[in-house]
């Protein structure tokens, strides 16, 4: 996570995570009132799409603009709360996953994510389904803890929603959009010199840690809230919480 800290050494850097944060914002707020499906929780979020296609335009920018971005969403939108602490962690792994999987890819480093291939399509789609179930695991984790929204409900309303919109709007946004930020110059590897990126030594083993906490939690808290209603279905998954926390320290 070196690339989390020395990007704020870089003026446009800093000035990315506001762009990401700003635009998350704004087009999250207004649906907050419009379309919610859980009230005070979540909605429909078209804005869903934000976080992924900044992370591989933006790379580290959009981690952290995405959890102020869900921030502001919520302060101003009015759903801030105690869940709200859930909320930053989880939408600061959905803006950081995407493009970091990608870079992990030594093939895909020479290759630019900007969607002309069903190869890099996919690879997008399974990045999406990732990075949204990473968001959604801590957020449905910690709400559920407060008591405030089952985790049943919850867990699978998130990723079901973050990852549709991602998939449906962000290839057509990123082949328009991805040429254009590169000519610009504000790629993030055109702005943080080599040597201020995470080496990634320790990434793969990060990368598995989330892989194996972050889905087969989803998966096996709603099973256990389904089928086993009066297990402790937050103390059950604290380890899986953990090892996500750590694989995401490790990346």
């Amino acid at each position: 996570m070196k690339d989390l800290i020395t990007l704020w050494k870089h003026t446009r850097m800093v000035v990315l995570v506001a762009l990401t944060a700003a635009v998350y914002a704004a087009v999250l707020i207004p649906f907050k009132v419009a379309i919610p499906i859980i009230p005070g929780f979540t909605e429909v979020r078209p804005a869903n799409v934000i976080p992924v296609i900044c992370s591989l335009m933006f790379g580290p920018a959009a981690a952290w603009g995405s959890a102020f971005g869900n921030l502001a969403g919520d302060i101003y939108g009015g759903t801030f709360g105690p869940g709200s602490a859930f909320g930053f962690v989880g939408n600061f792994l959905y803006g950081y996953l995407p493009y970091k999987l990608w870079a992990l890819r030594k093939r895909n480093i020479e290759i630019e994510p900007a969607m002309r291939s069903f190869g890099q399509i996919m690879e997008y789609v399974a990045g999406a389904i990732f990075a949204s179930a990473a968001c959604a695991f801590p957020i449905a984790w910690g709400v559920n803890a407060l008591g405030l929204v089952p985790f049943t409900v919850l867990g699978p309303i998130i990723v079901t929603n973050n990852a549709a919109v991602a998939i449906v709007l962000g290839p057509p946004l990123l082949r328009v959009l991805y040429p254009r930020v590169r000519r610009w110059g504000l790629l993030y590897r055109d702005v943080m010199p080599a040597e201020d990126l995470s080496q990634g030594r320790l990434a793969v083993a990060g990368l598995f840690l989330l892989l194996i906490s972050a889905i087969p939690g989803l998966i096996i808290g709603v099973s256990l809230a389904s089928t086993s209603p009066h297990t402790n279905v937050t103390l059950t998954l604290t380890p899986l919480i953990a090892a996500m926390l750590i694989g995401a320290a490790l990346l």
